[in-house]
């Protein structure tokens, strides 16, 4: 096809999350990160949770464990540090919110530079991932 970029990367799809049928049933995040401890999704619902309550410094640790989890999946699915990771795919999701969270996490505590870097990995993942999570 005229206009595409052959040496484009392939967009990473991931496998389904460990946790999400825990999650999506409404389950307690700190219960299901114990018996998810692999999963970025239980780790960003955990992130989201201390956020919400306020609790700015542990929500920042806890994003910053699922975006190291989230890391793991994708390498395990091929990834090579760049690509898309399209939010379509619903069991990328789950790195995408980690990753917003620690973004958010960022903001909250000031850390500009990280603040930077992860809207630009967001970007670079799905460009439509921040609007999507925002109006999530």
């Amino acid at each position: 096809m005229i206009g595409e970029n052959l040496l484009a990367p392939e967009p990473t799809l991931l496998g389904e999350d460990t946790a999400f049928a825990a999650l999506a049933a409404g389950g307690d995040p700190e219960t299901i990160v114990r018996a998810h401890p692999e999963s970025p999704l239980a780790w960003a619902t955990l992130a989201d949770a201390a956020s919400a309550e306020g609790r700015e410094i542990e929500a920042y640790a806890f994003a910053r464990v699922g975006y190291h989890r989230g890391l793991d999946a994708l390498r395990r699915a091929g990834w090579r540090g760049t690509g898309p990771v399209p939010w379509s795919h619903e069991p990328n999701r789950g790195v995408l919110n980690a990753l917003y969270a620690l973004r958010r996490g960022a903001i909250a505590i000031g850390e500009t530079s990280e603040i930077d870097r992860l809207t630009e990995f967001l970007n670079g993942a799905d460009p439509a991932a921040i609007a999507a999570i925002e109006a999530a």
